[in-house]
């Protein structure tokens, strides 16, 4: 491919790109995220966040090769052995499960990206045992992952099918402030949680929004 047209894979460099710029979002979004927590909950998410992105960094920054999937999961051993509280092992499990789909790839293509979110979805269901509904990150990440596997299943192109999936993260964490925490710490606030969007769910739309951001932002030479 030539001039500025994107590819249909993302690369090694791509996604330390990637990781890089989410982990800068969320450092920046620290406040924000600590109030949303604060609405449903002890209120330092976001100092968490801060301290396991904090840490990302330092990995993505010293990591060399081209196994992504070596990469994703040094990210989540990372973040589950800094971040306190459930957030740390939920957001280790999002990124460890995810690079176990892809151990030993260079390159992943939209079905390998599919394949990733639904096998960390897997994994912090299973460890958290949250559902759609709960009010949690899943509300947000669920939806992303379906949308990624329709577009794969309808020959989407990948820039259209990022879209969509953050589109349907952005969507699915909005639509927690509608809903009563049934799990975590919220759950006890019952009624006192509807009207606040779950910071997880926001941190999921952060990762998808990046995502996109990111690859409208390579081009390939001429």
């Amino acid at each position: 491919m030539k001039g500025n047209t994107l590819t249909e894979t993302l690369d090694y460099a791509f996604v330390k790109s990637f990781l890089l710029d989410l982990a800068a979002h969320v450092m920046q979004r620290k406040d924000d995220l600590n109030r949303l927590d604060a609405e449903c909950g002890d209120g330092d998410f976001g100092v968490g966040m801060h301290v396991a992105f904090q840490l990302v960094q330092q990995v993505v920054v010293r990591s060399t090769g081209r196994d992504i999937g070596a990469l994703l999961k040094d990210v989540g051993r990372a973040i589950s052995s800094s971040a306190g509280g459930a957030s740390g092992p939920l957001f280790g499990t999002l990124f460890t499960e995810a690079g176990r789909a892809v151990e030993g790839r260079s390159e992943i293509e939209l079905a390998s990206l599919e394949s990733m979110f639904r096998r960390a979805l897997q994994g912090i269901c299973q460890r958290g045992g949250a559902n759609v509904g709960d009010k949690t990150l899943v509300d947000a990440l669920e939806p992303a992952t379906v949308s990624l596997g329709e577009s794969a299943r309808g020959g989407i192109d990948l820039r259209c099918a990022l879209g969509k999936a953050a589109e349907a993260a952005r969507l699915g964490s909005e639509s927690t402030g509608r809903l009563i925490a049934r799990q975590g710490k919220a759950k006890y606030l019952g009624e006192q949680t509807l009207g606040h969007e779950d910071p997880g769910a926001h941190v999921i739309a952060l990762l998808f929004g990046t995502l996109v951001d990111r690859y409208g932002a390579q081009s390939i030479p001429s």
